[in-house]
């Protein structure tokens, strides 16, 4: 298998890391987009919409972070990163949604406009990140892991934009139960780190 990806990426490093918790060897194949490698038309033909990460598996070219993380546990049978149960299923599903939608458009936002030079309205998108920092928080009070009271891939797929929200200045302090979940998602075998980069409260 080979993982295209970019190392600030937080959806690539989604993908990374889950290939790496669940023990698949994969090469890491770095796009360089600072040159607009993935919009080369040998990228495009990977993935149309010109985004990191990309997995190739065979004849089989997946290109969503998400999707990636589905087809993996579906591939090696890891019902317990993705549950048979039609409840705990769901429940993953709405988090995959999550990461997608409020996570992307807030935390991970943020960081973009620091990292990246995006151009966001810098107070939405840090104000986006706290609202759903204060919602994992109330959850994360009460249970140890977002679904089935262990690690599932919805877990993995908040990961990297939440440990490095503070690059987007979002402040993960007042957040104490989701700090203790990052570290427990640290603390797995097979954890991979997600680039630092000092900007924002990183600095």
């Amino acid at each position: 298998m080979r993982l295209h990806y970019h190392p600030l990426s937080g959806h690539a490093h989604r993908a990374q890391l889950f290939l790496s918790l669940i023990g698949a060897e994969v090469e890491l194949v770095e796009v360089d987009l600072a040159s607009g490698a993935h919009k080369s038309p040998a990228f495009l033909k990977l993935n149309p919409f010109g985004q990191v990460p990309v997995l190739e598996d065979g004849d089989v070219v997946i290109s969503d972070s998400n999707g990636i993380m589905v087809y993996l546990a579906k591939k090696y049978g890891k019902t317990d990163w993705l549950p048979d149960d039609a409840v705990q299923a769901a429940q993953v599903q709405r988090w995959l949604s999550v990461a997608a939608g409020q996570l992307a458009y807030g935390a991970a936002a943020a960081r973009l406009v620091t990292v990246f030079g995006a151009k966001f309205d810098t107070d939405e998108v840090i104000g986006r990140g706290d609202a759903l920092l204060k919602l994992l928080e109330d959850l994360l009070a009460r249970q140890g892991w977002l679904v089935a009271g262990r690690p599932t891939i919805a877990d993995v797929a908040l990961y990297s934009y939440t440990a490095r929200a503070p690059e987007g200045n979002v402040d993960l302090q007042p957040y104490p139960a989701v700090r203790q979940w990052l570290a427990r998602v640290e603390a797995l075998p097979g954890f991979t780190p997600f680039a630092r980069t000092p900007v924002g409260m990183a600095a």
